[in-house]
């Protein structure tokens, strides 16, 4: 894939009995094998800054990969974890030009060729306008799909002085030319965060929301299907989490998600064959505590993996 920086990830030295996935992801696919699932990372926080959020996130991608290069493969049901691992690879970090409408298109780019392909995009961003680049993956494809936000925040603000930020990426993707975003669903936003006027547009804009309090894996696993999309793009904004448990994102959340809800719904959007993509936003290492957030973080991914290769 072009504009694509393959990254060099550090994999500790293990007996053959004791494998690590960075093992399985360094490793080249067979000559015109399609992989099934694509790691790319977006470097980028241009979006936050503007959005007048901390910088830091375009630190991530590289250090998630770190954490996750350094998990085993699920030690049950191992087989068909393995061989997902050995199917999916790190094609490694776009090449950002830090002007975020431009990097957007290229992200977009990317994510259309795996969508064309029947491969499932692993996004590692990157603030959360990475989720707008990722959308416009479906629409440079032609693919009309739902998206889910699991997020504190609704992130449907108006672009700024005319720039798009992390604020801004479901508005512009509700309303972009192509019509490829049929229905916003949000899941974990707070009461304290996210203002009327910001709930009523997703309410009538036909989506549907959940608050923090109201967010448990039954309702996500409804908000999952409450849609009529063939597809859905699901998107995880790190600062959902509760700040003692992921203390290092863009926007610290002092009442956020348990980590453990937090995973499951990962591994349920992973099982969910209408997932057709996903991204992760927000980690902030530069605000990190002993990679606390880093290593939450790999493990999400490595919990929607999980479900990826339980799909039937």
């Amino acid at each position: 894939m072009e504009n694509l920086n393959k990254t060099t990830v550090a994999v500790p030295n293990t007996s053959d009995d004791d494998p690590r996935i960075g093992h399985f992801l360094e490793k080249k696919l067979a000559k015109n094998d399609l992989p099934e699932a694509v790691i790319i990372g977006f470097p980028s926080d241009k979006g936050v800054t503007i959005n007048g959020g901390r910088a830091g996130a375009a630190d991530a991608p590289q250090t998630i990969r770190e954490q996750l290069y350094k998990m085993t493969p699920n030690p049950e049901n191992h087989n068909a974890f393995l061989d997902l691992i050995r199917a999916t690879k790190d094609v490694g970090d776009l090449n950002i030009r830090y002007e975020v409408e431009e990097d957007q298109h290229e992200l977009g780019e990317v994510v259309a060729k795996c969508l064309e392909q029947g491969v499932v995009p692993i996004i590692l961003g990157g603030g959360h306008e990475t989720a707008f680049g990722h959308f416009l993956g479906y629409a440079k494809a032609g693919l009309k799909t739902a998206i889910f936000n699991l997020d504190a925040h609704t992130d449907v603000r108006p672009l700024k002085d005319g720039q798009a930020h992390s604020g801004s990426p479901f508005r512009q993707a509700m309303e972009h030319e192509s019509s490829c975003a049929e229905m916003y669903l949000a899941a974990g936003l707070q009461p304290h965060s996210v203002s009327r006027s910001h709930l009523q547009y997703i309410k009538e804009s036909g989506g549907a929301y959940l608050l923090r309090d109201e967010t448990n894996i039954t309702s996500i696993s409804g908000l999952f299907h409450q849609h009529e999309s063939d597809r859905l793009m699901v998107t995880f904004d790190m600062d959902a989490v509760d700040q003692s448990q992921a203390p290092g994102v863009s926007a610290p959340c002092a009442n956020g998600l348990p980590s453990d809800l937090w995973l499951t719904a990962a591994y349920l959007a992973g099982r969910n064959k209408e997932v057709t993509s996903f991204d992760l936003s927000e980690v902030n290492p530069r605000h990190d505590r002993d990679n606390q957030t880093a290593k939450l973080a790999a493990l999400t991914i490595w919990n929607f993996l999980l479900g990826l290769s339980e799909r039937e």
